[in-house]
């Protein structure tokens, strides 16, 4: 018998059991609760839209998701815990952005989110605006009308975020190369006492999470200037863009997307992609991710990881320019 025959006889074979035993892992997961990791303290935007999600996959799936919350090191504890995790589909991570950048200012880190990880879905977008106190920057309600008071000044503005490093702190600091104007960044330990700030007036700018600005837009305490991400919010349709107020193409947007182990089955993961895409059609969910200050926005893997791996060259570039550091 030649060598041939018997050549494409096991390659055959081969290619059949890597197709059976891909089936068989999709027909059999899950058949145990599955884990799904938040980087961040019960409460806030990544939290609650974690516990909807997870919900609606317990449904679908049959097995209970168990959200646990690791917080600490902007997320790196629970990043370096889904690391080492086996790539069984029962350990899965609710990526949002600050945990992207965490390596950028802690060494320690020890991964980089767009190597170790299996992307599986976008879940949210969690927009960013820029807020000014009435009181003290009367007059001032668009982009344009800001960035004039600031080239006026004597010395800088001051303007606040939750905190150096943070995605806000990242954002402005782009934000003022590409408008050519100067601002001083006075940080603080977290949105809550920077957005308390702000609204008594110690700070008179703050580039915050939608989530935490809202109620006082609402309320009149703060202005809306601009929001960050490359279309208008549906919470605040009147607020332009940066990009449309003269910053093309300017795009800040703070996202959460759902990980795994790297090296996770292939048909598990298109399972959960299938599912969590469902999941964010459906009206009522899109609506509670929105009452969580969150925009439900769905990503297939693939493209999901060519926008992490973008927005974190982008990014690193930003940090390593401007030489910033955390707390």
């Amino acid at each position: 018998m030649s060598k041939t025959p018997i050549t494409r006889r096991v390659l055959l074979a081969v290619a059949t059991t890597v197709l059976a035993s891909s089936a068989w892992a999709q027909a059999a997961w899950p058949s145990k609760p599955i884990a799904l990791i938040v980087p961040f303290p019960p409460g806030g935007p990544t939290d609650v839209v974690s516990r909807i999600v997870g919900k609606e996959l317990s449904d679908r799936l049959g097995q209970p998701v168990i959200v646990e919350n690791k917080s600490g090191a902007s997320g790196s504890i629970a990043a370096g815990q889904v690391k080492r995790a086996a790539p069984d589909g029962y350990t899965l991570m609710t990526l949002a952005t600050p945990t992207l950048f965490a390596p950028l200012f802690y060494k320690g880190a020890g991964y980089n989110v767009t190597k170790d990880f299996t992307p599986i879905s976008m879940i949210y977008d969690l927009p960013i605006v820029m807020v000014v106190n009435p009181s003290k920057l009367p007059g001032v309600d668009t982009l344009p009308k800001l960035i004039e008071t600031a080239r006026a000044q004597k010395d800088p503005l001051n303007y606040t975020t939750s905190g150096a490093g943070s995605f806000g702190h990242m954002s402005m600091e782009l934000l003022k190369d590409l408008g050519k104007f100067n601002m001083q960044h006075v940080a603080y330990k977290g949105g809550v006492p920077a957005i308390t700030d702000t609204i008594g007036g110690q700070v008179p700018i703050m580039y915050a999470d939608l989530v935490a600005a809202l109620p006082h837009i609402k309320s009149g305490k703060l202005v809306a200037v601009a929001v960050g991400s490359p279309e208008r919010v549906s919470v605040i349709p009147e607020v332009k863009t940066i990009a449309e107020q003269g910053i093309d193409g300017f795009s800040a947007v703070s996202l959460g997307a759902l990980l795994g182990p790297k090296g996770m089955d292939p048909a598990v993961v298109e399972r959960l992609n299938q599912e969590v895409q469902d999941i964010l059609a459906q009206p009522d969910v899109q609506q509670r991710i929105l009452g969580a200050g969150a925009i439900a926005k769905f990503m297939p893997a693939a493209e999901l990881q060519r926008s992490l791996e973008a927005d974190y060259t982008k990014w690193s570039k930003v940090v390593k320019d401007k030489g910033m550091v955390a707390e």
